[in-house]
């Protein structure tokens, strides 16, 4: 991290410790020797260990606001280009692909896993070097005015909004409000600062004319044994990627390297090293030739839409199996949305396993109140040589249904 002196804690709460600190932590089991650990709700009992393990601490007065404080702080001493990704659907596997093209490029720190909200953005930027050239932060929102704030606190030179869908509708009521939310990275960036959106109209009334604007479109991509090959700059691009959505977040990232400025001559090269964060498709071998995709971090309408497809598109000739939990947050549109995933994965010939009180609306072909149930219902139900897909909304907790598939494992 960026040294950052602990008398400028002064007024944040109560500070232990001496000179300057260089790692932040909320976790005291991170923290050792050089490193302030912020002792965010639960981390109170914890003081004492962070300082045992020779870590400064701050007990905050104010958690969000003692850590949008230190981010503001690490961001004014860093020379690093700032790119702010968010985005109904894709964000952090854009993320987790555009940071494999430009490390090897550039000196470059992103956010961990999905961590992109009032905690997760200051810790990204506590990620930060002295020599770091580019920092790529996730930010995800709940509602209006909160990308917002992050962007207050990160101030973004470059902007990528990856989607704009059916998400949070419980919270901003429409996809027009989940637009105008989005929107706000956009709002946020400087004059001459890239936004990559997507090519589509959501976005138009948000544009300005004093940034560099790059659209992107549907990917032209080849699905291969050996990957996704993406048609890029006029060559393809092989990404170790088995779908097509996550060939769309490819392009999305490709872009915006390209207009961040960075050469395209090593691109292969950077390509082929990309590993997406666990749970965002990732394929397992089934007994018979089968497989499992284990998409279970999250799941709105569009990404559900998504998966669906790509098991259909994947699975060729094999059967199709779905466990599905709920999709959270559509509100009063919750209902509406879960019929449409029904009625599309009855059309593609998939047969639907609902995990969970939301999934009832699934209707479907069977339904578990829960993942362990989900669990023993999916060793009944899937056969060897079958083609599986595993997603659901995080609070459903599906992630561990397709490893115990693909070992055995109960």
């Amino acid at each position: 991290m960026i040294p950052l002196p602990l008398d400028e804690l002064e007024g944040l709460g109560e500070v232990a410790g001496d000179g300057h600190v260089t790692g932040l932590h909320i976790d005291s089991r991170r923290a050792g020797p050089g490193d302030l650990f912020v002792a965010i709700r639960g981390g109170r009992d914890f003081v004492a260990d962070a300082r045992a393990r020779g870590a400064a601490t701050l007990v905050p007065d104010d958690e969000f606001g003692a850590m949008a404080a230190i981010g503001r702080l690490l961001r004014d001493r860093t020379a690093a280009r700032i790119v702010g990704v968010t985005g109904s659907t894709g964000k952090t596997s854009t993320k987790d692909i555009l940071a494999a093209l430009c490390a090897p490029v550039v000196r470059t720190v992103a956010t961990e896993g999905s961590y992109n909200a009032e905690l997760g953005v200051p810790l990204t930027l506590g990620r930060l070097e002295p020599d770091t050239e580019l920092c790529i932060v996730e930010m995800g929102m709940r509602g209006a005015g909160q990308i917002a704030e992050l962007c207050e606190i990160a101030r973004p030179d470059a902007g990528v909004i990856t989607a704009v869908g059916p998400v949070h509708l419980e919270l901003v009521g429409s996809v027009e409000a989940v637009a105008r939310t989005k929107a706000e990275l956009v709002a946020s960036l400087p004059p001459g600062g890239v936004a990559v959106v997507p090519d589509a109209r959501d976005l138009d009334p948000y544009l300005r004319d004093d940034l560099d604007v790059r659209r992107v479109g549907l990917v032209d991509v080849e699905l291969r044994d050996d990957g996704a090959h993406v048609a890029f700059a006029g060559r393809r691009i092989r990404f170790p990627l088995g779908s097509r959505h996550q060939a769309q977040n490819a392009l999305t990232a490709l872009t915006t390297y390209e207009g961040l400025g960075l050469p395209l001559d090593r691109l292969e090269e950077s390509a082929a090293s990309v590993r997406l964060s666990p749970w965002r498709g990732e394929e397992l071998d089934l007994p018979g030739g089968g497989f499992v995709v284990n998409d279970a971090y999250n799941a709105n309408p569009t990404s559900m839409e998504a998966a669906l497809r790509h098991l259909a598109e994947r699975g060729g000739g094999r059967r199709r199996v779905a466990v599905l939990g709920g999709m959270a947050e559509l509100g009063a549109h919750a209902e509406r949305h879960h019929r449409e995933i029904a009625e599309l994965a009855a059309e593609l010939g998939i047969e639907v396993l609902a995990v969970g009180e939301l999934a009832r609306a699934y209707g479907g072909d069977a339904w578990v109140p829960d993942a362990a149930a989900a669990l023993a219902a999916a060793r009944e139900l899937v056969r060897p040589g079958d083609a599986v897909l595993v997603k659901a909304s995080r609070a459903v907790a599906l992630e561990g249904i397709a490893p115990a598939l693909a070992n055995g494992s109960s």
